[in-house]
């Protein structure tokens, strides 16, 4: 990935979504840009204009935290764009060869997270890296994401390709223009993390090349975290579920993180999801023919 393309691109996105009078300044004459200009940008933040200039290129190598924050205010960034930010610009500087060995590295799964996994047993739960591959998952998860692991029962399954690449997606996800858009957002913040993992990369590119909607989203250049909220699925065997999620952060692993899917007991999602157990179990039964 070309990183200051990614840097020019994201900055100038951001400056067509400001008007000035969001930002607070007269507008005068025809104006032939979306958006902020270049030196209203810099005047906003206090800096020239040419060094604003030379940042909007690309170059962020070397820029301090206040100026990061400075530009962030001027073109009214949240708290993930800032972040974003950030993240571009330390991926501008160089990083040592060992990192980039170490990002590269398969994730171990210690025993004890498949235990606690395992243990979840009232909700579906997956283990995820940053490429978003399913890593490991507990019954009722692989259950509720049946579709998904349909082909290839054998982990991992990435999750992006089956939303952009599997026929069955769109079914799935009743709302999925808003999933999808949501998720190359949030792969977008994952690609900035880990701009030296090509297996990243590799993914991004797969999924530019096959999927025309992941194109154009991807350079909407949005960015999103995934930390909790909820999701709606259409699931072949029950039906509707509206389902809360949380993401869990393991701190003592690095880009591995545990997705939990609840409902409220009593509603019809939360009967969902215990129909969705004795569907589960039911068919594990089958598999292993220890019903009959």
């Amino acid at each position: 990935m070309d990183k200051r393309s990614e840097v020019r691109a994201f900055l100038t996105s951001r400056r067509a979504k400001i008007s000035p009078e969001q930002a607070g300044i007269p507008a005068y004459g025809n104006r032939r840009v979306a958006g902020l200009r270049r030196g209203e940008v810099a005047a906003l933040a206090g800096v020239s204009v040419e060094y604003y200039t030379r940042l909007e290129r690309g170059n962020l190598a070397g820029v301090s935290d206040s100026v990061l924050d400075a530009i962030a205010r001027a073109l009214q960034l949240d708290d993930t764009e800032t972040a974003h930010l950030h993240h571009l610009a330390r991926a501008s500087g160089s990083r040592p060869a060992r990192t980039r060995v170490r990002r590269d590295k398969v994730a171990e799964i210690r025993p004890a997270v498949r235990r606690v996994l395992h243990s979840m047993t009232g909700v579906p739960a997956f283990l995820r890296n940053h490429r978003f591959d399913i890593l490991a998952a507990n019954p009722l998860g692989m259950a509720l994401y049946a579709p998904m692991f349909a082909v290839d029962t054998a982990l991992p399954v990435n999750s992006m390709r089956f939303i952009f690449l599997d026929p069955h997606a769109q079914a799935f996800y009743p709302d999925w223009a808003q999933v999808a858009r949501s998720a190359v957002a949030a792969l977008r913040i994952a690609a900035a993390q880990h701009s030296e993992d090509q297996q990243l990369m590799n993914l991004i590119g797969e999924l530019s090349m096959r999927s025309e909607s992941f194109r154009a989203w991807w350079a909407a250049q949005d960015v999103y975290v995934h930390r909790h909220g909820t999701k709606r699925f259409r699931h072949p065997a029950i039906g509707d579920l509206d389902l809360a999620f949380e993401v869990l952060e393991l701190s003592g692993d690095e880009s591995l993180t545990v997705l939990t899917y609840s409902a409220e007991p009593g509603t019809s999602s939360g009967d969902g999801l215990e129909l969705l157990a004795t569907w589960a179990a039911t068919r594990e039964g089958v598999a292993t023919g220890t019903n009959g």
